[in-house]
């Protein structure tokens, strides 16, 4: 059995994470730590795992793995700590705030020789999946242009406080998508342009909505647009499509279609009841190969810190409002 334990309960996927290390067949949630005693004790008695707010003590009884979802300014010195421990590690993204910690954090492990990787469920969805094969197939002929979204509620807290989130919604929002084209593709992202401002939400202090404008290796353009833009009652973060164009054909992907619509008196609210794959899932079954394997989970932490370029560029030329070059 593989005891895996999760620090913090500050952001809102630790809970599905807890959740599928639970449910797993080869896999305990062996400890919780969190920085908020109040949050952490309620995540242990929701999840039945004992709870610590000594780091050391934490890692003394984690085992072997440690699923880090902090606020993101935090990741750099959880990933350290976790890898001077020797656990393997998967962090919640985006993997840093910066390039520079992102960097610091693949030398880390690299060093310890630990495993990183990074939490995007997304690669793991059925239809994200066909998509991918039908480009490496050639199927789609050669890629021109994709019209992309990832939409969902504003989440609060801490995600509107630059000094923990790093940023708004295009933090928050854009490395999935930039993600997704990296994997599908094996190319780069080279220039990065954005407009981002607080649309809906007036009162915060970080953007609620950016429309990023990206290239890839050999021209490929990519318009993302990623927001905080779903009300309270909308059934989940909101969506992740693309619209890819190629000289064989046009695909439109709606990543999170696998469902039906519930409509729930009870509490009021849509709700959305999933019958395809379960990517948190799926994602924690990869984390615990990836540590009886001795290797990098499917998104390593070079994943994370190209990503986080992608984003970090595209928040930069917002400020600048010009084009910003995406270091290789």
């Amino acid at each position: 059995m593989t005891r895996i334990g999760i620090m913090s309960f500050a952001h809102l996927h630790a809970h599905a994470y807890a959740a599928s290390v639970a449910a797993h067949d080869g896999a305990e949630l062996s400890i919780i730590w969190d920085d908020d005693e109040s949050r952490g004790k309620a995540a242990s008695e929701q999840y039945g795992a004992p709870f610590t707010s000594d780091a050391a003590e934490f890692f003394d009884k984690a085992g072997e793995g440690v699923i880090i979802t902090s606020e993101n300014v935090k990741h750099r010195a959880m990933v350290e700590q976790a890898a001077a421990a020797g656990k393997w590690i998967l962090c919640e993204k985006p993997l840093a705030t910066t390039v520079e910690d992102a960097r610091a954090m693949v030398n880390a492990c690299k060093q310890a020789g630990v495993g990183l990787g990074v939490a995007y469920p997304c690669r793991f969805i059925p239809a994200v999946q066909h998509v991918k094969d039908q480009i490496e197939s050639g199927a789609l002929g050669e890629l021109l242009a994709a019209s992309c979204t990832n939409n969902g509620q504003f989440p609060g807290g801490w995600f509107a406080d630059e000094a923990l989130s790093g940023g708004g919604a295009t933090m928050d929002h854009t490395v999935h998508v930039a993600d997704l084209w990296r994997w599908m593709t094996g190319r780069e992202f080279t220039t990065a342009y954005c407009e981002n401002g607080n649309l809906l939400r007036h009162g915060i202090n970080t953007d609620d909505i950016g429309s990023v404008h990206l290239e890839m290796e050999g021209g490929l353009k990519i318009a993302h647009v990623g927001s905080w833009n779903r009300c309270e009652s909308f059934p989940f973060w909101g969506d992740v499509t693309m619209e890819i164009v190629g000289t064989g054909g046009v695909v439109n992907l709606d990543a999170f279609n696998q469902k039906l619509n519930v409509y729930n008196d009870d509490d009021v609210r849509a709700q959305w009841a999933y019958w395809g794959g379960d990517p948190n899932a799926l994602l924690i079954d990869d984390f615990v190969q990836s540590i009886h394997e001795k290797r990098d989970p499917c998104a390593d932490g070079m994943d994370g810190l190209r990503t986080v370029a992608v984003t970090v560029a595209a928040c930069e030329s917002a400020r600048t409002h010009k084009p910003a070059t995406i270091p290789q």
